[in-house]
């Protein structure tokens, strides 16, 4: 419990702890910030990490000047990328093994199930989707992986999605994220940017839940 109350704690005060990470470690900040994104696309047991939010949180600051926009940016991008790609990999060499498994030590088998849904029914341009809907980005290229989709192919979505993903977050809290109205109520806008992202995989389950319950 009290690792989920740290988890929710750093996603409401988001600008707080960014603030301080920046004042300790000056030009590390972009390598934390790098491990993170990095982390949260790439480690198939990291989907719980600050994606969406960060990234708005970061352009706010490199708006104020605490960050430089074009290094956070080729940064970000640089994680986003090889996240998805060491993603894909590790997919394509143990992904199958993992999903014939009942039981996953440190993954929880329905998210895998459900991306696997999601894939099937949106086919390869679910790289770039899943981008936009926390847990689903980080299993889709894991998933991508395990169906054997061509590398090729699967970099072009992923170069295409992992750039739209970073470059409208980090636009949106570069350009909104000082205004008067959000400064003041950053945790909210950063609850309100979270709510956002995950309402497709809510609709979704809804959704999933009704056809249950027609077909009983």
């Amino acid at each position: 419990m009290d690792i989920i109350k740290d988890v929710i704690d750093v996603f409401l005060h988001l600008d707080q702890y960014l603030s301080v990470i920046i004042q300790s470690y000056g030009l590390l900040t972009y390598l934390i910030l790098f491990i993170i994104i990095f982390a949260e696309t790439g480690l198939v047991v990291m989907p719980f990490l600050p994606g969406d939010s960060l990234l708005f949180a970061a352009g706010a600051f490199a708006a104020a000047g605490a960050l430089d926009i074009k290094l956070l940016l080729a940064t970000l991008s640089i994680a986003a990328l090889l996240g998805d790609t060491v993603n894909y990999t590790m997919g394509k060499f143990v992904g199958k093994k993992i999903y014939e498994q009942e039981t996953v030590k440190f993954i929880k088998k329905e998210h895998l199930l459900k991306t696997h849904r999601f894939y099937e029914k949106h086919g390869a341009v679910t790289i770039i989707i899943a981008r936009f809907i926390p847990i689903i980005r980080t299993f889709a290229p894991f998933v991508a992986g395990i169906g054997e989709m061509r590398y090729l192919k699967f970099m072009s979505y992923n170069i295409s999605g992992g750039l739209l993903w970073v470059f409208l977050f980090v636009a949106g809290g570069y350009f909104f994220g000082n205004l008067p109205v959000v400064k003041n109520n950053f945790s909210l806008f950063i609850m309100a940017v979270i709510l956002i992202s995950v309402m497709p995989v809510i609709i979704g389950f809804f959704r999933e839940s009704s056809k249950v319950e027609e077909e009983n």
